[in-house]
């Protein structure tokens, strides 16, 4: 009796420890820690452990930020100015001349929404000089005796500018801005990136001058190159008060409406001088200093490429010395 008795209260302890026992469940929740801290689900699979602090926040989209929204309708209204630029010299200075002064408000509206960023830093230096470039190479070919001068300042300006932003990543590590500049390295160059109101008004005026001989090239005797015949007194002066030019002598003349010869007659007394040689007086001191800036900047900027080279020939034991 009591054997039996003894079996039955074992059969029960079985079954009680048998529900204890937590089912195995597929369930990713259900994870224990084993004695060398790997987690494990209820199959017996490895389980990485879950960071706690998971990033939930939006993913931003640079490309539309509003500086960068900014720059991009800069882009649209240089395209326009230079889709006017051969025969409307009003509506294409208009036009650029917004363009350029948008160049300010980017930088503020990225100061303003916190929205400073490498894209719209570089966005907005490829506009600069882009929008130039093409204005220089309508004045080469509206002055092209001075054709040479222009091309120079393209060719100084792009290489200055690439061969800093280049020595500013090389050398400075790719967090560095082209527009930090020690003083040690160039006060100027300092001065003239760091001083928003200097900045502004050496490259607004900059622009101003270039504007203004392209006004010249539609108003002024004195530069625009005289590729036809000169006009009788009478004929020239019916012209400056608005009289028609004959079209047919056009089509005689020059098939092609967008020949030099054809746009050097429609530009022809077109507008008044006076106002364009005002701004040009006032704006060429600054543009000289622009130049010379440019100047300045890729001297500078080759110069601490070679330190770094000869700092780098160093570490790598060079020059290596002539064995005996």
């Amino acid at each position: 009796m009591s054997e039996r008795r003894t079996r039955r209260q074992a059969a029960l302890a079985a079954a009680a420890a048998a529900n204890d026992t937590p089912t195995k469940s597929n369930n990713h929740d259900d994870v224990a820690l084993n004695s060398d801290g790997i987690s494990n689900d209820g199959n017996g699979l490895a389980v990485a452990p879950s960071d706690s602090k998971v990033d939930n926040s939006p993913r931003e989209n640079i490309f539309i930020f509003w500086p960068n929204i900014i720059g991009y309708s800069r882009i649209v209204l240089a395209i326009a100015s230079l889709y006017y630029m051969p025969l409307h010299p009003r509506t294409c200075s208009l036009l650029y001349s917004v363009s350029c002064l948008l160049d300010a408000l980017d930088g503020y509206a990225a100061r303003y929404f916190e929205q400073s960023t490498k894209f719209g830093a570089v966005l907005d230096m490829v506009t600069d000089r882009c929008t130039t470039s093409c204005l220089l190479v309508f004045l080469s070919s509206a002055f092209p005796r001075w054709a040479i001068v222009f091309q120079g300042l393209i060719s100084v300006d792009f290489a200055s500018h690439y061969i800093h932003m280049y020595a500013t990543l090389a050398m400075g590590g790719s967090d560095s801005s082209h527009k930090n500049v020690d003083k040690s390295r160039s006060w100027l160059l300092n001065l003239y990136y760091t001083n928003k109101t200097v900045l502004f008004i050496c490259c607004a005026l900059n622009e101003v001058f270039f504007i203004a001989l392209y006004l010249l090239s539609f108003s002024s005797p004195l530069l625009s190159p005289q590729l036809l015949e000169p006009l009788g007194e009478t004929r020239a002066s019916a012209i400056q008060t608005g009289a028609q030019v004959n079209s047919s002598m056009l089509r005689q003349l020059f098939t092609n409406p967008y020949s030099a010869g054809a746009l050097e007659m429609a530009r022809a007394n077109k507008m008044d001088s006076t106002f364009p040689w005002i701004l040009a007086g006032v704006s060429a001191p600054v543009m000289a200093l622009k130049q010379f800036l440019n100047v300045v900047q890729l001297v500078k900027a080759c110069r601490w490429l070679a330190e770094g080279d000869v700092d780098a020939r160093k570490k790598a034991g060079l020059p290596r010395k002539k064995s005996e």
